[in-house]
């Protein structure tokens, strides 16, 4: 009998962990697209409720976890032209190069750096890069509500070959449409930070959350994007996600 009862709870593990990531994998199915560009409005709050707007222009090739993405400053004066190229991987951490005009250097972000802030904003490097699927273990931890809306709450934990600042993640799905709703990044039983998904529309017949919030639990500091001119597979080309196209500006 307790043979059966181990096997049960070993068989019920394993289906919920195969469903968790069914409900991760569909929303990620459901989120492809060829590829995307928008323009962002970041409002950085510090923790004594001071606020400094920034802005940056994104565009993205390929299929999610297996991309490309450049995301370029465009105001202050202070931060105009810095930029980001990200290279996503579906079996690895991104690799990542960063173009300071200033100085008219790239320099590729290490392992040991993707943790801090990327230009004044709550998001890290790591933040940046798309999560994939494949990289990642994932349990049920049960059902939440976002916002309203019904979610399955799911823990993430990343895969040996996954480089993470991150020990562990729970991400709430929302059942209605598997948009990500929240986001909550642990390192152990510490809450390092908190992204916070809202004001999802349908754009190009994929449900988009317009506004992304960032909270930093260490700093107590919050980054307010809001996704504005946002547009879906227009025709890009894969030349213009290089060092080249980096440095170009």
């Amino acid at each position: 009998m307790s043979r059966l009862l181990a096997l049960g709870v070993l068989f019920c593990s394993l289906a919920c962990a195969q469903d968790a990531r069914k409900i991760v994998a569909e929303s990620e199915n459901r989120s492809r697209s060829k590829s995307q560009q928008y323009e962002g409005t970041l409002e950085v709050i510090g923790a004594s409720n001071k606020v400094s707007i920034k802005r940056w222009e994104y565009r993205r090739i390929g299929s999610f976890g297996d991309s490309k993405a450049i995301l370029r400053f465009t105001a202050p004066a202070e931060v105009k032209g810095v930029a980001l190229l990200i290279v996503n991987h579906t079996d690895r951490a991104s690799d990542q190069w960063m173009w300071t005009p200033a100085i008219e250097r790239d320099r590729r972000i290490a392992a040991q750096d993707r943790s801090t802030r990327f230009f004044g904003t709550d998001f890290s490097f790591e933040d940046l890069e798309e999560r994939d699927v494949d990289q990642f273990d994932y349990k049920l931890a049960g059902d939440d509500t976002i916002d309203g809306a019904a979610c399955w709450k799911i823990e993430s934990k990343p895969k040996q070959s996954k480089s993470s600042q991150y020990t562990s993640s729970l991400v709430w799905v929302r059942k209605d449409n598997y948009v990500v709703a929240q986001i909550e990044d642990y390192s152990k039983d510490k809450l390092i930070r908190r992204i916070h998904y809202s004001d999802i529309q349908n754009v190009s017949s994929l449900w988009t959350p317009r506004t992304v919030e960032v909270f930093d639990a260490n700093r107590k500091s919050r980054t307010i994007l809001k996704l504005e001119k946002l547009e879906y597979n227009l025709p890009m080309k894969d030349e213009d996600f290089s060092l080249e196209a980096l440095r170009r500006g």
